[in-house]
C-alpha cells in the first residue's frame, strides 16, 4: 500500500498522514492515532528514501566498532547488540556498523556528526575519560554513552551501578567472615571497571579492613586471564578466602584454578562474579550455583537504544540529557556457602 492509498481511505491529505506517521507535533494525537491504526492493519510500510527526503533523517543509527577490539565474536557485545537490534525492530529503524582500525576511531567519530550518514550514535565501553564524549558533545549529532565518564559538558547516558553492586557485594563476603577477598576484574581504563573497584574498596574501607593492592588484578576478559590470576592470587600466604570476578568469563578460569588447587568453591572457598546474562553462562547451571551480581546486559542494550530514539526524536526541542542508571540484583548461591570462622 501507498501513501496515497492510505490517505485516499483516511479521507486526509497525503502531507497529514506523513506528518502523522512521523510524529509532527502539530497533529492531533487523535487524528496520529487514527493514522497509526489503519497503517498498522494495512501493514504499511514507508518508503525509505521518500520517508528520508519528507524528514530529512536517514532512520539509521550507528555503531563505531573498532576492528581490534574483536567485538563480533564478544559474547557481551552479541546479548547487547541483540538488545538494540530488539528495540530497532519496533521502531523500524536500522543500525549501521562501521568497523573501523582503532588508531581511526576517533576521525571516524568526527567524520560522522559532519556526514549525516546516520542520525545518532551509540557508543560504548567508555573509559574513565573518554576523548570520544568530549568530542561529540560539541557537534549536534544525538548520541548516548553506555556507561559514563567524566566530562565537563552534559550528555545522555544509561549505566548500571557498577560502584554500588562490587561494594554489595563486598560487604556479603565480609558480613560472611572474609577479609583477604581477592578482586579479578576488567582494565580500569575502563570506566565501570574502575567503578566496581571503587565499590570494593568504599565496602573495605567501611568495615575498617586494610586495603591491600596485591589483592587486586585487572586484565582482559578472557578465561585464561581468570584462571591465571586466580592461580597466582592463592599463592598468597596467608591466602585470600573469598574471591570477587568481574564477569562470567573470568568466572569459569576462576573455578578451573580453584579445583587445580584443591580447593572447592562454596566448600573450601567464597565466590561472586557479575553476571550480564550471557546465554550459555548461566549462573544457576555453574556446580555449585554462582551467587552473582546481575543485571541483563541485553535489557541495557534495548534501554540505551530507547534513549537514543527519544534523543532523535526531540532532537530540535533542546531538551535536556538523560540519565539512566539500572539497579543490579545480588543474587546469593551456592558459591557463598563459606563462612569464614
Amino acid at each position: 500500500m501507498s501513501l496515497k492509498e492510505l490517505s485516499l481511505r483516511l479521507g486526509l491529505s497525503q502531507t497529514t498522514v506523513s506528518r502523522a506517521l512521523n510524529g509532527y507535533p502539530e497533529v492531533s494525537e487523535r487524528t496520529r492515532q487514527r493514522v497509526m491504526q489503519l497503517a498498522r492493519e494495512m501493514n504499511y510500510r514507508p518508503n525509505p528514501s521518500a520517508k528520508s527526503l519528507a524528514t530529512g533523517r536517514t532512520e539509521h543509527i550507528g555503531i563505531v566498532l573498532p576492528i581490534e577490539k574483536n567485538l563480533f565474536v564478544e559474547p557481551l557485545f552479541g546479548e547487547y547488540l541483540a538488545g538494540v537490534a530488539q528495540f530497532l525492530a519496533e521502531s523500524d529503524m536500522d543500525v549501521t556498523v562501521i568497523p573501523t582500525p582503532l588508531s581511526q576511531e576517533q576521525k571516524v567519530y568526527e567524520q560522522l556528526a559532519m556526514s549525516g550518514r546516520v542520525d545518532g550514535l551509540l557508543i560504548s565501553s567508555p573509559a574513565v575519560v573518554d576523548s570520544r564524549v568530549a568530542s561529540l558533545a560539541a557537534t549536534n549529532l544525538p548520541f548516548v554513552l553506555h556507561g559514563r565518564t567524566q566530562c565537563e559538558h552534559p550528555y545522555s547516558y544509561c549505566d548500571i551501578d557498577n560502584q554500588g553492586a562490587f561494594a554489595k557485594a563486598t560487604r556479603l563476603l565480609i558480613e560472611l567472615g572474609h577479609q583477604r577477598i581477592g578482586l579479578i576484574n576488567d582494565e580500569c581504563s575502563l570506566n565501570y571497571a574502575n567503578d566496581r573497584y571503587l565499590g570494593y574498596k568504599l565496602a573495605l574501607e567501611q568495615y575498617g579492613i586494610p586495603y591491600d593492592p596485591s589483592l587486586c588484578t585487572q586484565g582482559g576478559m578472557t578465561e585464561e586471564y581468570g584462571f591465571n590470576a586466580v592461580a597466582q592470587l592463592l599463592m598468597h600466604r596467608p591466602r585470600p578466602s573469598a574471591f570477587l570476578v568481574s564477569n562470567m568469563i573470568f568466572a569459569l578460569g576462576a573455578m578451573r584454578a580453584l579445583r587445580q588447587h584443591g580447593l572447592e568453591p562454596g566448600h573450601d572457598i567464597a565466590l561472586i562474579a557479575h553476571d550480564d546474562h550471557i546465554p550459555y553462562l548461566q549462573a544457576d547451571k555453574f556446580d555449585p550455583p554462582l551467587t552473582t551480581t546481575s543485571s541483563p546486559i541485553r535489557r541495557a542494550g534495548y534501554e540505551i537504544t530507547q534513549m537514543l530514539h527519544r534523543e532523535i526524536e526531540m532532537r530540535s526541542q533542546n531538551q535536556a540529557k538523560q540519565c539512566k542508571v539500572l539497579e543490579v540484583d545480588l543474587v546469593i548461591r551456592g558459591s557463598t556457602r563459606i563462612r569464614k570462622v
